[in-house]
């Protein structure tokens, strides 16, 4: 199936509607609802086990919902190639013997037929790829000589490899040194000029406000949806993180920690 076939231009690149996710019998979403614009630059922040994870997965088609709908462009995820999901960092295994212009050929595999060899157009692309993220020199390096900086723009140009209109960032700026995720924020406000729509979760609500147009505050709910000045307001934060929530004055500003970083939920990241 072709990428843009079921895309129907009229609707939004992305429209969740009373998404539930239940699993191992507890609610991990409930009753979410959100659409988004193309191009837009949405920071989701929440406590750890709020979601965030799970509602990437369900975006990108890879998670069922229990109940509710994403519909991308007019239609469900799965099928969509222009939706690519970045995972945490922590979730590859960075030892496999493949190098960084293998993993961005990765992004075209949807493109090609089956049991087809990539064509010069393809390299192309991967190699146009690697040189938007400033990786061009690095091609032919195993993936787990990167730095965390780098791998982060390798999965970037894997997703513009894929020509996706929709990337899904989770957690990418952790564990990153202030340089590194300076380039990475600017790096995503390039993909901005291309109308490329990025979610990102993040711990960082310093960044979150000066990097994104909106904010999505999720605790298992949407506690708040909107411009900086809107969402992080200290009785909205008490809202999403409750008692657990200690706000930090870090090198960058300020950071949302939480106090149960490693309990319950499906996420382990926190901030550093």
């Amino acid at each position: 199936m072709y990428p843009h076939e079921h895309h129907q231009h009229d609707q939004p690149i992305l429209d969740v509607r009373k998404l539930s996710v239940r699993y191992d019998g507890r609610m991990a979403l409930e009753q979410i609802s959100f659409h988004l614009h193309a191009g837009e630059r949405v920071a989701v922040v929440g406590p750890n086990g709020a979601g965030k994870s799970t509602l990437f997965k369900v975006i990108a088609g890879v998670l069922a919902p229990s109940s509710g709908q994403v519909n991308v462009y007019g239609s469900r995820p799965r099928g969509h190639v222009c939706i690519a999901y970045i995972p945490q960092r922590s979730q590859v295994d960075w030892r496999f013997p493949v190098s960084v212009a293998d993993v961005v050929m990765m992004g075209r595999s949807a493109k090609l037929r089956p049991l087809t060899w990539p064509s010069k157009q393809d390299w192309l692309i991967v190699n146009q790829a690697l040189e938007t993220v400033e990786l061009g020199n690095l091609a032919r390096r195993q993936i787990g000589q990167l730095s965390g900086g780098q791998q982060q723009r390798m999965f970037i140009a894997r997703a513009l490899a894929q020509e996706a209109e929709l990337m899904l960032m989770d957690e990418p700026l952790a564990g990153l040194d202030a340089p590194s995720q300076e380039g990475l924020l600017s790096l995503l406000e390039r993909l901005q000029e291309r109308a490329v729509t990025v979610m990102v979760a993040t711990h960082d609500l310093q960044q979150a406000a000066q990097y994104f147009d909106r904010i999505l505050l999720i605790n298992r709910q949407i506690v708040a949806l909107g411009p900086a000045e809107q969402v992080l307001r200290p009785e909205m934060l008490m809202r999403a993180y409750g008692g657990r929530l200690r706000l930090v004055e870090g090198e960058e500003g300020l950071l949302a920690m939480d106090d149960t970083c490693c309990e319950g939920g499906e996420e382990h990241g926190h901030a550093h």
